[in-house]
């Protein structure tokens, strides 16, 4: 017992010491965000959005992502807003139009990546816990938060054997596509059922569907660091309201 002990004390130090945003902190902030964003004057909040994604990316050294972030939004912001002024187009006009909405995707996308990336299942759940939030809901999305990056390795997989057996080639795509489709989809199919028996073993070993409530070792807390991102987001918020935004003309 006193080895069980120890070994949960040193369990929990390491947990402490590595401990940053509380998960209900980045729940809320992927939901304060898209809303903003999605809403119908959202465009004024986008750029502080993508700062804060590039940000959050930053801090998590994920560096394709805190790169991707802001190039997809530049880029996004040359076709919808500085091309229509260079060549006037009803095709560009169109194209300007959907980079209008698109921006506003890859904001939330920035904000929501820091999430799944930083957050664990465990953690999920017992923030959602925490909440008060019905089990059927907590489990599904944890099941789910699991569910995904399996469903990334076995799709790498699929392309790694495709690729083995000379079928995931450009020319062969493009000769017969519809065959090229059903050579990954197939696959997949089958290994996503395997993937999710597999998960639902697991959650029933952890126990996901006893009537007690389990014990994390990673309880949700509010730190200094969710005070600090609260006050970045009143000001962040504040200079979307206030300083002149490029976002904010029309697309013609």
């Amino acid at each position: 017992m006193p080895d069980l002990a120890a070994t949960v004390g040193t369990a929990r130090r390491g947990v402490a010491g590595r401990q940053g945003l509380d998960p209900r902190s980045k729940i809320l902030l992927v939901l304060l965000v898209s809303l903003a964003v999605m809403s119908p004057g959202g465009l004024v909040f986008v750029p502080a959005s993508i700062a804060l994604a590039t940000v959050l990316a930053v801090t998590e050294r994920a560096w394709s992502r805190a790169l991707l972030v802001p190039v997809a939004a530049v880029v996004m912001y040359v076709l919808g807003w500085v091309l229509p002024l260079v060549w006037a187009n009803p095709v560009v006009t169109v194209v300007a139009i959907g980079c209008g909405y698109l921006i506003r995707f890859i904001a939330a996308f920035g904000v929501g990546a820091h999430l799944i990336a930083t957050t664990s299942p465990t953690q999920l759940s017992a923030a959602l816990r925490a909440w008060y939030v019905p089990r059927a809901i907590s489990v599904t999305l944890a099941v789910m938060l699991r569910f995904f990056p399996v469903v990334a390795a076995e799709s790498a997989a699929v392309l790694d054997a495709m690729r083995l057996r000379g079928l995931a080639g450009t020319t062969d795509l493009a000769r017969h596509p519809i065959l090229g489709i059903e050579r990954f989809t197939v696959p997949m199919i089958a290994a996503s059922l395997r993937a999710s028996e597999d998960l639902s073993a697991s959650a029933i070993l952890r126990g996901l569907g006893s009537r007690r409530v389990p014990v994390s070792l990673d309880p949700p807390r509010l730190g200094w660091l969710d005070l600090v991102l609260l006050l970045a987001l009143t000001v962040l918020a504040a200079a979307s309201l206030l300083l002149p935004n490029p976002l904010t003309m029309v697309i013609a």
